[in-house]
C-alpha cells in the first residue's frame, strides 16, 4: 500500500519539525508559530489591545522572551492564563532541546504543569516520526489511540474503537453543526452512523480521508468457529487492531528508549510467577494491581478490559536482574462509560529497566 504524498496528520505540525542526529524532533520557529493558531490563542473580536499586541509580536518572532509585565497587560483573565501555559510549554521544549526529550523530563518530574492538549500534540508529533516511513493504515490508526480518546463498543461480536471526539460530535450533530443539533433534537433527522470500519478494502481511504477520525478500529481478539463433536477452533484476526497497537507501541519503547521489545495481545495471563505488569491506562492499571495482589474485582470490573499483552524484551540483560527474562503484562481497559484513554508514558515510566533499579 503505497502513503499518499499529501501529509497524513498536518495538525501534528510534523513538517515544520527538525530531525536531529539521533532522529528526534527539534521545536523551530515555525512550529511554535503554528501552535499559535490553536483556538485558545486566536485572537477574537473581544480581544484587549495588548492581547492583540502579544500575538501580532509572537507571530513575527515566535522565539521571543516575553516579559511579566507584557503578560499582566492582558485585561482578560483567560487569555493571560492561556499565554502563560503557552510560554511555560515554548519555553519548556526550547530548553529541552527535542519534544523526545521534553516529554521524557515533564513525565519523569511527577509534575505535570501543561494542559493535556500540549502533551497530546507532543505525542502526535512523536508518533507521526515514528510512523514517517510505515504504509499500515491499520498502525496509523492504532497509533491514534494514544493522543485521541476512543469510546469502545461490541457490536456483532466484535470490539470495535471509535474516536470519541468523532462520535460524540455525530451523535450530538448529526455531523451537520447547529443545523444538525436542532433537526436531531426536534426529531427531524435521526442519527446517522457516518463511521466505517477500517478493513483491507478501505485502509488505502485512510491516508487521504479528510475524515480519517470516522474509522473505527477493530480490537477484536479473534474469530471463533463451533466444529462438529464439541470441538472450538479459533483463527487470530489477518488485521487486528490489537496486532497494530502492539507494533506502534513496540516502536515507541524503541525510540524514547532504546529498547527492543516485543508485544503481543494475549486472551489472559496464567503465569504463576507473574512478577511485573504495567497498565496502559488508569482503568487497567487499576485491575491489574487487585489481581496480582488477590484481591476480588468484580465482574463488571473484569468487562471493562478490552485487551492484555505480554511484553518480552529481546535483551534480557536490559531488565532489572529481579526479573530478567521474565515476561511483563500490559493491559488496557475501559472506564465506567466504555472510554479508553491510553496514558503512553506508562510504558515508559513503569517499565523494570535494568539502568533504572
Amino acid at each position: 500500500m503505497t502513503i499518499s504524498t499529501t501529509d497524513f496528520w498536518p495538525a501534528s505540525g510534523f513538517k515544520a519539525l527538525a530531525r536531529n542526529a539521533r532522529g528526534w524532533l527539534a521545536p523551530t520557529e515555525v512550529y511554535v508559530r503554528s501552535l499559535l493558531d490553536r483556538p485558545e490563542l486566536t485572537l477574537v473580536p473581544e480581544s484587549c489591545v495588548s492581547e492583540v499586541a502579544l500575538h501580532k509580536g509572537l507571530q513575527s518572532a515566535p522565539l521571543r522572551p516575553v516579559a511579566t509585565a507584557e503578560l499582566a497587560s492582558l485585561e482578560d483573565d483567560d487569555a493571560r492564563e492561556n499565554y502563560t501555559v503557552f510560554l511555560r510549554f515554548r519555553d519548556g521544549l526550547l530548553a529541552a532541546g527535542t519534544l523526545e526529550a521534553y516529554y521524557l523530563q515533564l513525565m519523569r518530574s511527577g509534575a505535570v504543569n501543561v494542559p493535556a492538549v500540549f502533551i497530546d500534540a507532543v505525542v502526535q508529533a512523536l508518533l507521526r516520526n515514528l510512523l514517517d516511513n510505515c504504509n499500515d493504515a491499520f498502525e496509523a490508526r492504532a497509533a491514534e489511540m494514544l493522543f485521541r480518546s476512543q469510546r469502545v463498543t461490541l457490536q456483532d461480536a466484535q470490539m470495535l474503537a471509535g474516536d470519541r471526539a468523532t462520535l460524540d460530535m455525530l451523535n450530538e450533530t448529526a455531523g451537520l453543526g447547529e443545523v444538525g443539533r436542532m433537526l436531531l433534537q426536534s426529531g427531524a433527522l435521526q442519527p446517522t452512523a457516518q463511521v466505517k470500519v477500517l478493513s483491507a478494502d478501505n485502509a488505502g481511504q485512510y491516508w487521504q480521508e479528510s475524515d480519517r477520525h470516522h474509522f473505527l478500529l477493530d480490537l477484536t481478539h479473534e474469530l471463533t468457529q463451533d466444529l462438529s463433536h464439541g470441538l472450538t477452533f479459533k483463527m487470530t484476526r489477518a488485521r487486528s487492531g490489537l496486532k497494530a497497537l502492539a507494533r506502534v507501541l513496540e516502536r515507541w519503547v524503541a525510540h524514547l528508549l532504546g529498547v527492543q521489545v516485543q508485544i503481543e495481545p494475549v486472551h489472559q495471563v496464567t503465569d504463576s510467577a507473574w512478577r511485573w505488569h504495567v497498565g496502559l491506562d488508569v482503568e487497567s492499571t487499576a485491575i491489574l494491581n487487585d489481581l496480582y495482589q488477590d484481591r476480588p474485582v468484580e465482574p463488571e470490573r473484569m468487562a471493562r478490559l478490552v485487551s492484555l499483552f505480554t511484553l518480552t524484551f529481546a535483551n534480557p540483560a536490559e531488565m532489572r536482574a529481579d526479573v530478567a527474562g521474565k515476561p511483563v503484562y500490559l493491559g488496557l481497559a475501559t472506564n465506567a462509560e466504555g472510554v479508553v484513554r491510553i496514558k503512553p508514558q506508562n510504558l515508559l515510566l513503569n517499565l523494570p529497566l535494568a539502568s533504572a533499579s
